[in-house]
C-alpha cells in the first residue's frame, strides 16, 4: 500500500511518518517540498504518487496571527483539505484529515459530541471547520479526527513553550479557567495508524466514514497541565520555582479562546474499539522516556 503524508515536519505527521511505516510505503512532504497553497502543485503530487491512503497533518496553527493572514490560512485549513478529499474520491482512496476543538466556542461544560453543534471563534476556527465541511461533502471516504490540545518532544506546542519558561524564568504565570485535555502527538498517531488499519480492511467504508472526536481521557487547566510539566523537569534544569494561576482576563489574546475544550472519545471506541489513555499517562512518558 502506498500512503502519501502531508505536513512531513509537524509535530503529529513527524510521529505518524512511524506508526505508519508498517502500513506500507509512507511517501512524506513537508512545507520545505510542497507548498500547500499551490493547489495545482497539489494535485500533481496526488496524481503522481496515486495512494490508496492520503493523510493531511498539514495544518495552519497560529490562532492569533490567523487573524492578519486570513488568506494563507484558509487555503492551508479549508482549501487544502477539499483539494485532497477530490483527490481521494478519484482515486477511490481513504483521506484521514485532522481538526481542531476551536470549532466549538467552549460554552459547554461537559465533554463535546461530535454532533454539537459548532462556533468556532476566530479565522483559525472557521477556517478548520470550513475544512472539514468541504471533506464531508465531497463523496471520499474519510476519517476526520478532532484533537485538542496537542503537544509532543518536537516542534511548537505548549510543553516545549512551559519548559523553555521554566528555565528562564523563576515564576510562570498559565491561565487557570481554561480546560482541555492535553493530548500526546505520538498516542493521535498510534490511535491513527491502527484506525487506518481498519478502515484499509473493511468492504463496509460507510460504517467507518465520518467525524470522531481523538483526545486522551481526564480533564485539566492550562494551570495544571503546565504545574505537571514544570515539576517534571530535573531540578537541576529549572529556575522556575512558581506555577501561578490566572485568569483568562490576565492574560489577553488577540482571539478568545474555548473556556472549555474536553472532546467526548466515546464514538471513535464504539466503532475503532480505541481509547486513549489518561493525559497524565501521556505525559509522564514524554518527560521520563526510559
Amino acid at each position: 500500500m502506498k500512503i502519501l503524508l502531508l505536513g512531513k515536519y509537524g509535530q503529529v505527521a513527524w510521529e505518524l511518518q512511524r506508526a505508519l511505516a508498517p502500513l506500507g510505503e509512507v511517501v512524506a512532504v513537508g512545507r520545505a517540498e510542497l507548498d500547500f497553497a499551490d493547489a495545482g502543485a497539489v494535485r500533481a503530487l496526488t496524481g503522481a504518487v496515486r495512494p490508496q491512503l492520503l493523510v493531511n497533518a498539514a495544518a495552519y496553527t497560529m490562532v492569533d496571527q490567523a487573524e492578519t493572514e486570513q488568506e494563507l490560512c484558509v487555503k492551508i485549513n479549508a482549501t487544502l483539505p477539499e483539494i485532497l478529499a477530490a483527490e481521494a474520491r478519484k482515486l477511490g482512496a481513504w483521506l484521514i484529515h485532522y481538526s481542531t476543538d476551536y470549532v466549538f466556542d467552549g460554552a459547554k461544560t461537559t465533554p463535546y459530541v461530535e454532533t454539537d453543534p459548532t462556533r468556532p471563534l476566530g479565522v483559525y476556527g472557521a477556517a478548520k471547520l470550513a475544512g472539514e465541511r468541504a471533506v464531508g461533502a465531497s463523496g471520499a471516504d474519510y476519517l476526520l479526527f478532532r484533537v485538542c490540545w496537542v503537544y509532543g518532544a518536537r516542534g511548537r506546542n505548549f510543553m516545549q513553550t512551559m519548559r523553555r519558561l521554566a528555565r528562564e524564568r523563576e515564576k510562570v504565570r498559565v491561565v487557570r479557567d481554561q480546560f482541555g485535555s492535553p493530548t500526546w502527538a505520538r498516542m493521535i498517531a498510534g490511535a491513527s495508524a491502527l484506525a487506518a488499519q481498519q478502515v484499509m480492511r473493511t468492504t463496509e467504508r460507510q460504517r467507518f466514514r465520518g467525524i470522531y472526536h481523538l483526545a486522551a481521557g481526564g480533564v485539566a487547566s492550562w494551570h495544571e497541565f503546565a504545574r505537571q510539566i514544570i515539576e517534571g523537569m530535573p531540578a537541576t534544569e529549572r529556575k522556575c520555582r512558581e506555577v501561578e494561576s490566572i485568569t483568562s482576563a490576565e492574560y489577553p489574546t488577540p482571539v478568545k479562546r474555548p473556556a472549555y475544550s474536553v472532546l467526548n472519545c466515546d464514538k471513535l471506541e464504539k466503532i475503532f474499539g480505541l481509547r486513549l489513555p489518561h493525559w497524565e499517562h501521556g505525559l509522564q512518558q514524554v518527560l521520563d522516556p526510559s
